[in-house]
């Protein structure tokens, strides 16, 4: 067999609304399948305003324009994340100051955030890891008690909770994510999730190239001009009719993924038992959405030879992120004030297994069939 980490999937009526789209003779940014997405969010989540994106970077790089990033300003975030989350801000010139994860839930040690606050901290960016929530009462606190802002990175986070509250809809920005390695996909694609309507009016300047563009096709004004800074972020309305045929099966995609996440964690559930392994943490305050299924090994050789014995088999499992703080640019462009060592301990460690929407029975049962194997011969 070969089952791959990930494979792109089509739902429902993807093909029938990108034709739709098509014959509609206007593909380009903000048409008929785009707006109907930001109703969808801003209805589904009771969020101030959204607006897709082509990237969860652009979404990213968007927060650092309308929180007037400047250099020197200082961001604290994990250093177990996508680049994007440290790029973003990094492009207007402010700091990244990387601090530890949580050992057990994998996201921002809140108890590290307060110790990393400076007179330049500029805001807090919590990243949702695997679709688990922070713990954002604590993060709220911190941000209240120091007049700083937070950003959420939800990349993959869509279809989570934080006691109830979706993910991207708890700081006064956040940012989602529809590649195609997600829950929710789109190919390429991202959403920006304004909660503080102060930011609307010029996130959707930001968003259109510096101009007020948005505000001509409204009727708000006779024509439009460059009265910001900015870039071209629309997505083309074919990747949102794609999208918004997903939107309307989001329940159908994260259910399958929650069997599958279920299927993973009662099948390691004896590994763990015996110490080989450890499996995630889902805290009394989440509700995920199965975005992805890791465990973690007790080290990085029993790591290597796990995924190099799957490989062997047809089974592509993966590790995930390098930190930050250990890369090149982490080390030239951020901040890293305290040891990383549950950081570094993840990095090695971490094993993620196919987790996608059409995965079938059958290669869940080969799946388990190899790995029951690999422990097998080895412990």
């Amino acid at each position: 067999m070969a089952i791959p980490f990930n494979r792109p999937h089509v739902i429902e009526k993807e093909f029938e609304y990108m034709r739709d789209a098509i014959e509609r003779k206007a593909i380009c940014g903000d048409g008929y399948y785009t707006k109907i997405c930001h109703k969808w969010f801003e209805e589904s989540l009771s969020v101030e305003k959204t607006l897709l994106t082509h990237s969860c970077t652009a979404a990213l790089e968007m927060a650092a324009i309308l929180l007037d990033i400047k250099p020197g300003d200082e961001i604290i975030m994990p250093s177990y994340t996508f680049v994007s989350t440290a790029n973003a801000f990094v492009l207007r010139g402010g700091v990244p100051v990387f601090v530890d994860v949580n050992p057990y839930t994998i996201n921002i040690d809140e108890e590290q955030v307060e110790k990393a606050i400076t007179e330049k901290t500029k805001a807090i960016v919590p990243v949702h890891y695997a679709g688990m929530s922070c713990d954002m009462d604590k993060i709220i606190a911190l941000a209240n008690k120091y007049n700083i802002a937070i950003i959420e990175d939800a990349a993959q986070g869509v279809g989570s909770l934080y006691k109830g509250k979706p993910l991207g809809t708890i700081g006064v920005l956040g940012a989602y994510s529809f590649h195609e390695t997600k829950n929710v996909i789109s190919g390429e694609g991202g959403a920006l999730l304004i909660n503080d309507s102060s930011y609307v009016e010029r996130a959707e300047i930001v968003r259109e190239k510096g101009t007020n563009r948005s505000k001509f096709f409204r009727g708000e004004v006779d024509k439009y001009t460059w009265v910001d800074v900015g870039s071209s972020y629309l997505p083309s309305d074919l990747v949102a009719a794609y999208l918004y045929s997903q939107l309307e099966n989001i329940n159908k995609i994260n259910d399958k993924r929650k069997y599958v996440w279920n299927f993973y964690n009662n099948f390691f559930a004896e590994y763990e038992n015996k110490g080989y392994i450890r499996r995630p943490v889902v805290a009394d305050y989440c509700q995920h959405n199965a975005h992805m299924f890791f465990i973690l090994f007790n080290s990085y050789d029993m790591r290597y030879k796990f995924i190099s014995f799957l490989k062997e088999k047809g089974i592509n499992s993966v590790f995930h992120y390098v930190p930050l703080h250990s890369s090149p640019a982490g080390q030239k462009y951020g901040k890293t004030p305290f040891a990383m060592n549950v950081t570094d301990k993840v990095s090695d460690t971490l094993v993620r297994l196919p987790l996608f929407y059409d995965i079938s029975d059958d290669d869940l049962s080969y799946i388990a069939d190899t790995i029951k194997q690999f422990f097998d011969d080895n412990f």
